[in-house]
């Protein structure tokens, strides 16, 4: 499904529901969207933003012919403890199969991916995030280093506080965003400012995603006066593919 994710081409969700577990759950928008499609009666959000498998989704990547960037689960956790070891191997090797794909994996549950990780065979063209939103979740950077992915990002979205000088050895690219929707906490200047001169210094790739804010539109992208779309090495080939994808 095409979206309107910044860092992305497509979605795939073969899960859907989740539960908060931090501060940055707090005005989730997969939660506002599950529940406006169980009211107009969407079969797949029959349980509202409970935790639900789709094994009827498993294999539409395999389908998608122009090569893209996916992010998995924009509508879950695919790390969820409701989500068992078997489905999420199953949704590894989909991703093995589907080569031509890029997929992007983001979850805050740091601590079970770790723990999963050596279950798990990681693909070329899997690309492994985890998102901290302020300064208590520094960990989760932690046991991102601990996995064996190709490629590990940080996503700092919803920013919801200062990180000073966070340790992103072994990161391979950092996105920062603000809150958007109902309720936006602001996020000051300084804060994504802060983040992008520390993936400067270390040769970091940093994309800024958004201000936020009720209009996220109106608020715009520009940091410092323009747009930071920097992406993580990838082969020539890969970049060509991709940038196709998007061009046609």
């Amino acid at each position: 499904m095409k979206t309107t994710i910044e860092w992305t081409h497509s979605t795939w969700n073969p899960v859907t529901g989740c539960t908060k577990i931090s501060a940055g759950c707090e005005h989730c928008y997969a939660e506002r969207m599950a529940k406006r499609l169980q009211a107009m009666g969407q079969p797949r959000y029959k349980n509202g933003f409970q935790v639900t498998l789709h094994p009827e989704m498993l294999e539409l990547p395999t389908r998608w012919r122009k090569p893209q960037m996916v992010f998995v689960n924009s509508m879950s956790d695919l790390f969820h403890e409701a989500v068992p070891l078997h489905f999420v191997e199953s949704v590894f090797e989909v991703m093995k199969t589907a080569r031509r794909h890029v997929f992007q994996i983001l979850t805050k549950r740091a601590e079970r991916l770790a723990a999963l990780a050596p279950e798990l065979k990681w693909p070329e063209n899997v690309w492994m995030g985890v998102t901290v939103e302020s300064a208590d979740y520094l960990e989760r950077i932690d046991r991102l280093r601990e996995v064996d992915a190709a490629l590990r990002f940080v996503s700092f979205e919803p920013l919801l506080g200062p990180i000073e000088a966070p340790d992103l050895t072994g990161i391979d690219w950092v996105i920062v965003g603000g809150e958007s929707g109902p309720g936006a906490r602001p996020m000051l200047k300084e804060w994504p400012c802060g983040i992008r001169d520390e993936c400067s210094a270390l040769g970091i790739p940093f994309f800024f995603k958004q201000w936020g804010g009720f209009n996220k539109k109106a608020n715009g992208r520009l940091l410092d006066g323009r747009t930071w779309d920097e992406w993580p090495y990838m082969t020539a080939e890969r970049a060509e593919q991709l940038q196709l994808a998007v061009s046609t």
